[in-house]
């Protein structure tokens, strides 16, 4: 496959749509590309945090029935539309049946995100990786491989400081430096950017949509980086599982051996309960 021909199929991996909303009643229905309400109420409480069939068998191992087929309409890429400035983080899938948002924190690290994208290949699914640039400068592959599996790559920023502490000027070099490694890497400028430890202010709001960025945050947080153990983040994540959900683990930033087997444990039983893997894509208007 041609150089060419790579970065072709990257961008047509990320063209598309799907509706995201953020919580509170006002937000329930929210569209990506749509504008929040002047004076709307900001984001309620949830758990963990806020705001802070047919496909070929792949590995020998037949892919769910209930596995999300592709949201998004493949065809040319469209032109990037200013981003609009926002007041909360999106913080759920709606609208899309039981569907479900895996995302990833903190990596790429050799020694963990392999096995991760692994397993994800294996049941066919996509997912979302939150990176800091510090990492990901020294692994571009493990991004290319994201980039080919279809997998989403977010801003977390470059070193992983509490932005709201931080400088305007500062925050801008954390992100813009991050996202300049990842369109290199990846093959096209990231679309989502999340704050570390949820820590958002409107700083942070407006750099991310000055770099083309939607901001998104998590419903259901693991606290795998606690390291509370394999069988408790299988629990979490059964027992928190719901339509809308958006999942917060962690492949780097530590040991990450207990994420990793978590979740080849917890993803096939959310396949054959009904939930589509998906991952959002945001509105291009």
């Amino acid at each position: 496959m041609t150089k060419d021909h790579m970065f072709t199929r990257r961008r047509l991996l990320m063209a598309g749509a799907a509706v995201v909303a953020t919580s509170g009643a006002a937000g329930a229905a929210a569209l990506l590309g749509g504008e929040t309400a002047p004076g709307g109420a900001g984001p309620s409480p949830v758990p963990g945090g806020t705001p802070a069939a047919g496909s070929p068998t792949r590995g020998g191992v037949k892919p769910s029935a209930y596995r999300l087929q592709p949201l998004t309409g493949y065809g040319p890429p469209r032109a990037r539309v200013r981003t609009l400035v926002r007041r909360e983080p999106f913080l759920r899938v709606a609208g899309m049946g039981r569907a479900m948002v895996l995302t990833f924190d903190d990596g790429p690290d050799p020694r963990y995100t392999p096995e991760i994208l692994r397993t994800l290949r294996e049941y066919d699914v996509h997912a979302m990786f939150f990176v800091c640039g510090s990492m990901a400068a020294d692994h571009k592959d493990l991004l290319r491989q994201m980039a080919d599996d279809g997998h989403v790559v977010g801003n977390h920023t470059w070193s992983h400081p509490l932005l709201t502490k931080m400088s305007y000027s500062a925050i801008h070099a954390q992100m813009e430096r991050t996202s300049e490694v990842i369109e290199e890497a990846y093959g096209e400028a990231p679309r989502w950017f999340r704050a570390p430890y949820g820590a958002w202010n409107r700083a942070v709001f407006h750099i991310g949509a000055d770099l083309g960025m939607e901001p998104l945050g998590w419903t259901l947080d693991t606290l795998d980086w606690r390291s509370p153990g394999t069988r408790t983040i299988v629990e979490r994540i059964e027992r928190q599982a719901d339509p809308g959900v958006v999942v917060l683990s962690h492949d780097a930033g530590g040991n990450r051996s207990q994420s990793v087997r978590a979740l080849r444990d917890y993803l096939p039983g959310l396949l054959d309960a009904g939930y589509q893997i998906t991952v959002p894509r945001r509105r291009m208007v």
